[in-house]
């Protein structure tokens, strides 16, 4: 087992903008003052730069381009709706937002058949939809893959009972917290799991402020301190600037990198700069209007594909 991958499927947007029906529980977006059209170059000229980032230290990156029949502002972020395992299996996960649904495309999976990874076996928990239960992919489940552990913070994008299911499905130990942010003076629930928290190899990126439940706090910094992870803490204010929002990927020679956005980067303390050197290399890149329209950062754009190959 592998807890980081060298490949990763990228989505090209081509009718990005802020989505109205994901802004209602994600209190990271924000509407910019400019044209649709403008968001949508400015998305797609940061999207480009950071997938040249990717290839130049050796990520292998499948970019496939968005269908504009479709009308998927949010098509950027496929994590949330599909996850790669070791195993062959492929999950599709049921979405909060109507409008996002319509971004699970077969093609994609074609395209990684012809890119000549094995698909065995498609687990679908998409017809939790209509009932109204979602679990948003890796979004939502942090995988510790070496040691079959999820971390899943709940929040109206995270069912508890799916997460459960999917744990049995997959064979992963739960781990369930609730994690919040203050908006307008309330504790409210954060919407993804990996906006507070980053699971690499030997170590983690986490905002534990955000765990107001103590005994729930606890169990998360036990489980990782057992299985060996230094735990590395981000403020709230980090948290804000996408810092938890990171992945580590390998790239030529196996090397590790841990990808984040520039703002993220930006918002690092020399001290925890440091702590994460010790274990990999940092690949920042700028990600403004994505962030701020999308609510989403560098983890988010990145389905990691683990798939074996033909």
């Amino acid at each position: 087992m592998h807890q980081t991958t060298n490949t990763i499927l990228m989505i090209r947007p081509v009718a990005f903008r802020m989505n109205e029906q994901t802004a209602v529980n994600n209190y990271f977006q924000e509407d910019l003052d400019i044209k649709n059209t403008e968001i949508n170059a400015k998305a797609q000229a940061e999207f480009d730069a950071f997938v040249e980032k990717l290839q130049a230290v050796g990520v292998n990156v499948i970019v496939e381009n968005d269908d504009k029949l479709m009308d998927t502002p949010d098509s950027i972020f496929p994590n949330n709706w599909v996850s790669f395992h070791e195993n062959g299996d492929v999950a599709l996960y049921p979405m909060f937002a109507e409008n996002r649904r319509k971004e699970r495309r077969e093609e994609l999976l074609e395209r990684l058949e012809r890119e000549g990874f094995l698909i065995e076996n498609i687990v679908d928990y998409t017809s939790a939809e209509d009932e109204g239960f979602f679990l948003e992919g890796t979004g939502s489940l942090l995988l510790d893959r070496v040691n079959r552990k999820a971390y899943c913070a709940l929040s109206p994008r995270a069912d508890e009972e799916l997460f459960i299911e999917f744990c049995e499905d997959f064979d992963y130990f739960p781990i369930v917290f609730t994690a919040n942010q203050t908006v307008d003076g309330e504790r409210l629930p954060i919407y993804h799991t990996n906006v507070m928290m980053c699971l690499a190899e030997n170590f983690a990126v986490i905002c534990l402020d955000t765990i107001d439940d103590k005994k729930e706090r606890k169990n998360v910094t036990e489980h990782l301190k057992k299985d060996g992870k230094e735990i590395i803490s981000i403020t709230e204010s980090q948290m804000h600037q996408f810092a938890g929002n990171m992945l580590q990927v390998r790239g030529k020679n196996d090397e590790r990198f841990l990808v984040m956005s520039k703002a993220a980067h930006d918002s690092l303390t020399k001290t925890q700069i440091a702590q994460i050197e010790k274990h990999c290399w940092i690949l920042s890149s700028s990600l403004e209007t994505i962030e701020t329209c999308g609510g989403g950062s560098a983890r988010c754009m990145m389905a990691e594909v683990f798939l074996p190959k033909k």
